[in-house]
């Protein structure tokens, strides 16, 4: 699978483990969810740097900085989702900045390192 491909598919993969997992814990915590399910939430949030290990990035900073905007996209995305909070304007430029950028940091073409 090409990296253009296989880079954003790692990265909503781990968006789901980090964001799926702290939604439990956040349950547990904020909404009386029990422990159990606190528990749970940290088991999955443990598939985050399992994932990201998969990309085929020669930099720890540099993918996982790409990461931290696919992270907020996705958490607007599971936030309306899940809070039925829809995303303003506001909330859809500043993701669309922040897509350039990963799209920048993460596959610009580079003499070295």
């Amino acid at each position: 699978m090409p990296g253009a491909v296989r880079a954003p598919l790692i990265f909503l993969l781990a968006a789901l483990f980090e964001i799926g997992g702290g939604y439990l814990v956040w349950r547990a915590l904020r909404e009386d969810a029990g422990p159990l399910v606190g528990a749970a939430g940290l088991l999955v949030v443990a598939g985050l740097p399992l994932t990201l290990a998969l990309l085929d990035a020669p930099f720890f900073g540099r993918a996982y900085a790409a990461y931290g905007g696919v992270f907020v996209v996705a958490s607007l995305a599971l936030g309306w989702l899940i809070d039925r909070v829809r995303p303003d304007s506001f909330d859809v430029a500043g993701g669309a900045v922040i897509l350039a950028g990963v799209a920048l940091i993460y596959f610009a073409p580079r003499a070295s390192g």
